[in-house]
């Protein structure tokens, strides 16, 4: 009977159902560790007297709503046996915390305490996708959420109470809804009210997001995917102690609101835990604290206070000068000690010396205003920014503050190289990384390198926090972004350090970046009432020194070693001598990432807001000097930058492109060195430059082929020859009908001597005929012959003495080097241009300067002694001898044009220049001016018609005129010669 009484007690409701509703009815007996049992199957229902009684698992609950959310504290139904257990929840979502601490004495000398934060994947349903089929190391969400929940308990523990203390959070279940992250925290918080460590608790944590101006507290994951403001912010009931934003460049203003409206929501969490305190808590342990007796500080202080004080106030002192200054003096000390057999004093020296030294360097802050290393208080340190410091890279950034310094590169990719995430809620990519390195060499230590490190994870992601809310949308800018930071040399606030680097870095790599982002730390120096515990005076840092650290060269320099150990190796100067660290970064228009991180148990709000106005002038100062380096993105012309195409096919023909388990598509890789992705009728190629990606996109082309277009040149080959032409398979894969008519201008009487079987040619389509068949020429895509009086004679050259410098002539290439000159220049003519020289000279002359002059001057005597009648001969035999193509290399070339005879013109204006006439190959020189017209349009390119049977190329410009007609006139110079002695022409503007 007393299970029943007890169960009667605990719920009077039983006492009212009807018999035939208890579980004893039904054959069952009642809940015994869990498990339901079957009665045993005896006529009495009444129970044995001598029976055991039954255990009962009291469950203490508390139920609340904040934000139109409601919330439930519960404890003593699981972990019964953890120090202190509580499960939060929230709609669908539970999370689990518990507390332990060890029992035996403290021996160290700092708090070892440990938040592991867990996402199992039985939370959401789903079974682990790895190997092994379950959960690994902890994955950079766990890290940082573990972190999320350290930061505001860790300075609530009293001083002294160096006791190892771990907390566990996992996630029971999760809807997919709720970010876990600060419900573990408040479910942490209530778990150490209920144990019997010693804390100073509760505290409240809260999350506000805002959505069209309007502040949302406790959001979704569906209302943060609107908002412009991630803010998780924790306290106790009237002083904050951690802040962590994530923000879209929201003004301080604006900021300053929502911290203040998320104190007053976060104290809604306290009182629910004080009540289920107070119903199911424990009674607070006794624990040894380890504190330094007054005396000893006394004595300490006496010996060491105006030593240390003049180490500080001595300019010449550099970073590692002064600590191996205020190493000396601690050994000292320790000598002076052992002498007088103080064994008490010389086990708390170093704990005692770091208390004199704080007391010193705060008591001048406050009184003075001077830092240690003699700047005012919101003086920011000297910078250096050096932009393309690796100019192979994509994008990479030099960034120094004083001694601190940070080298930063970029590097894009495709969208498939984005990092899979697998966690209970948020994207399931991420298309920004930033990854933050701090080697040991950076402070002059030897260290291991390790691998995921609690610290660098959350640098990294602070830094990436702030450069993300300046990241161009993924539709306008569809790369994946890397920023590799590494540290070179650690005095202040790298991470801060990181993300003006990282900005630098990435408009290197030519991102569109509106504007910079810049971070600046801002630290706090105050001054506290023993009896009340309120702060009498404060004073503001700016670009505060957060790294301070020595380099133990010898045993005897071990003594401070744990010191430094114990309140953080990675503390500094002015971050462990004063309050608080705090890092904001954004750009002129807001912020965009803050990370709060105190050492005292909270600061007034008041105070945290007024750091906001110190922490803008700063990053000010630092996006100026940014500017002056690097002010806009850098364009990807001329650089190693990677091109990124995306191109729409049907799966038909990317099923043909990829090939048979993706055979032909790795083939295109190997080839190039591209990397192709493929997605639902969507082809993403990224190239490491344009010549990669048109490589890869011409090859594209051949397998999928593009849509046919008539006057469209395709490249095919020849996969079989009849009486009547020849079949072209092109275009990925279709066939095309050569005929012998398009073979070329002149007739031809066996197909065979002009094309073979496997040849590649670059053809035009022309059209359809009656069946569909696609018809494809030759000739189309090559130059007409003049008429016959205006075709090159073959008479023989004249034999020059001096060995002339001679250039392979045009109808010498090789049908396949031939083809595909066509193509890559568009300009070039085909061997049927010009007739093969019947003599043994090549086609086209060089002829050096000299005799140039002296041709010049031949034909300028004679012009003034000769009749007219002797000029017109001399005219014709010009043109029958053979044609000459002057030497690109040669001096000043006086000004001629195809509208006279080849005679000097010493004054010759762009109007006189437009009267054609026949024009000598001979006297084609560098620097003439000639009137030619449009005689085919390539793609790249026109060829010009230059006169009597010469022909010259015009490419294209960046940014000039491409909209030409066969048949335009156009004024252009000669400037260079190509490989086989054509003319370069360059068009000039008509005045």
């Amino acid at each position: 009977m007393p299970s029943i009484m007890a169960a009667s007690r605990s719920n009077p409701l039983l006492n009212s159902l009807p018999r035939f509703l208890t579980w004893r009815s039904l054959g069952f007996r009642t809940i015994c560790s869990g498990r339901l049992g079957f009665a045993p199957s005896d006529p009495d229902p009444e129970p044995p007297v001598s029976t055991a009684g039954t255990k009962f698992l009291e469950t203490f609950r508390e139920e609340f709503e904040i934000g139109s959310r409601l919330i439930t504290f519960e404890t003593g139904k699981i972990a019964r046996f953890a120090n202190g257990s509580v499960v939060l929840g929230m709609e669908e979502t539970k999370v689990l915390s518990t507390v332990t601490s060890s029992k035996g004495d403290s021996v160290r000398d700092f708090l070892p305490l440990t938040v592991d934060y867990q996402e199992k994947q039985f939370a959401q349903g789903v079974i682990p996708s790895t190997y092994l089929r379950r959960e690994g190391a902890p994955k950079e969400r766990e890290l940082l959420c573990g972190r999320l929940i350290d930061r505001p308990i860790r300075p609530l523990f009293p001083a002294g109470f160096y006791h190892e203390v771990q907390v566990m959070a996992s996630v029971l279940s999760s809807d997919g809804r709720r970010d876990p992250d600060v419900m573990a925290a408040n479910a942490t918080s209530a778990a150490l009210m209920l144990s019997d460590i010693p804390w100073g608790g509760p505290i409240g944590v809260i999350r506000v997001g805002r959505i069209c101006g309007q502040f949302v507290v406790n959001p979704t994951m569906d209302e943060l995917s609107l908002s412009d403001l991630n803010l998780v912010y924790a306290c106790t009931k009237d002083k904050t102690l951690m802040i962590d934003v994530q923000a879209g460049g929201i003004s301080e203003k604006d900021l300053e609101a929502g911290l203040r409206l998320a104190h007053p929501e976060a104290v809604k969490y306290l009182e629910p835990q004080i009540r289920l305190a107070a119903k199911a808590g424990k009674h607070k342990k006794d624990y040894k604290l380890s504190l330094v007796s007054d005396r000893t500080l006394e004595k300490v202080r006496n010996l060491t206070e105006a030593k240390i004080e003049a180490v500080f106030t001595d300019p010449s002192y550099g970073k590692f000068e002064r600590g191996e200054a205020l190493d000396n003096i601690a050994q000292e000390v320790k000598r002076t000690l052992e002498e007088e057999c103080d064994t008490e004093s010389v086990t708390v020296l170093s704990k005692v010396v770091d208390r004199v030294r704080k007391g010193v360097v705060r008591n001048r802050i406050l009184a003075e205003g001077f830092r240690v290393d003699g700047r005012r208080l919101d003086e920011v340190r000297p910078l250096y920014c050096e932009a393309g410091y690796l100019p192979n890279l994509h994008g990479s950034s030099l960034f120094s503050r004083g001694d601190t310094q940070v080298l930063c590169t970029v590097t894009l990719g495709a969208p498939r190289d984005a990092q899979r995430l697998d966690s209970l809620v948020g994207p399931p990519t991420k298309r920004f990384m930033l990854h933050y390195s701090f080697p040991p060499f950076s402070i002059n230590e030897v260290g291991k390198r390790v691998g995921l490190n609690r610290r660098e994870v959350g640098h990294g992601t602070l830094a990436e926090k702030a450069l993300l809310a300046v990241l161009p949308p993924e539709d306008d800018f569809p790369y994946t972004v890397r920023i590799n930071s590494e540290v070179m040399a650690s005095d202040g606030s790298t991470s801060m350090a990181t993300v003006c680097g990282g900005s630098m870095a990435m408009m290197d790599a030519g991102i569109p970046l509106q504007e910079h982002v810049a971070g600046v730390s801002v630290g706090l120096v105050s001054e506290v009432d023993p009896s009340t515990g309120e702060i009498k005076d404060y004073r503001i840092v700016t670009d505060i020194l957060v790294r301070f650290l020595l380099a133990f060269e010898s045993p005897s320099k071990l003594l401070l070693s744990f010191f430094f150990i114990g309140f953080g190796f990675f503390k500094g100067l002015e971050d462990h001598l004063g309050d608080m660290d705090f890092k904001i970064a954004g750009t002129r228009k807001g912020v965009t990432a803050v990370q709060l991180d105190i050492k005292p148990a909270g600061i007034p709000l008041d105070i945290i807001c007024e750091c906001l106005e110190p922490a803008l002038k700063g990053r000010l100062q630092i996006l100026a000097r940014m500017d002056q380096e690097i002010s806009a993105p850098r364009t990807q012309d001329h650089r190693n930058s990677p091109r990124l195409a995306t191109l729409k096919f049907s799966n038909d023909a990317l099923r043909r492109l990829i090939g048979p388990l993706g055979v032909l598509k790795r083939k295109i890789e190997e080839d190039t060195g591209a990397r192709m992705s493929v997605s639902d009728e969507t082809l993403t190629i990224l190239a490491k430059n344009q010549t990669v990606l048109e490589r890869v996109q011409e090859k594209i082309d051949f397998i999928i082929g593009r849509e046919i277009e008539v006057g469209g040149v395709y490249k095919g080959i020849i996969s079989s020859i009849k009486e009547y032409g020849a079949f072209v398979e092109f275009n990925g894969g279709q066939q095309g009908l050569l005929h012998v008519s398009e073979l070329s201008h002149e007739p031809v009487s066996k197909i065979s001597d002009v094309i073979s079987v496997g040849q590649q040619l670059s053809l035009m389509c022309i059209g359809q005929d009656v069946r569909g068949n696609i018809k494809l020429s030759l000739k189309a895509t090559l130059p007409q012959l003049k008429s016959k009086k205006n075709n090159v004679t073959e008479e023989p050259v004249p034999v020059i003495k001096e060995a002339p410098k001679v250039w392979t002539s045009v109808g010498n290439l090789p049908n396949e080097q031939e083809e595909q000159k066509i193509t890559d220049a568009g300009l070039m003519l085909s061997r049927s241009t010009v007739k093969p020289s019947t003599s043994s000279n090549p086609g086209f002359l060089i002829r050096s300067a000299a005799e140039c002059d002296e041709e010049d001057k031949t034909v300028s005597l004679n012009q003034g002694s000769k009749s007219n009648s002797k000029t017109l001969r001399a005219t014709k035999r010009d043109r029958k001898q053979k044609t000459k193509v002057p030497e690109s290399d040669d001096s000043d070339a006086s000004i001629y044009s195809s509208g006279h005879s080849s005679h000097t013109v010493d004054h010759l204006n762009d109007e006189d220049a437009k009267v054609v006439s026949p024009l000598s190959a001979k006297s084609l020189r560098l620097g003439m001016k000639i009137a030619a017209k449009v005689y085919q349009i390539r793609a790249l390119g026109l060829v010009l018609d230059l006169g009597n049977g010469v022909r010259g190329m015009y490419r294209f410009e960046t940014n000039g005129k491409r909209d030409f007609e066969i048949g335009d006139e156009l004024l252009v110079k000669c400037t260079s010669f190509s490989g086989k002695g054509l003319p370069v022409m360059s068009l000039v503007d008509d005045e």
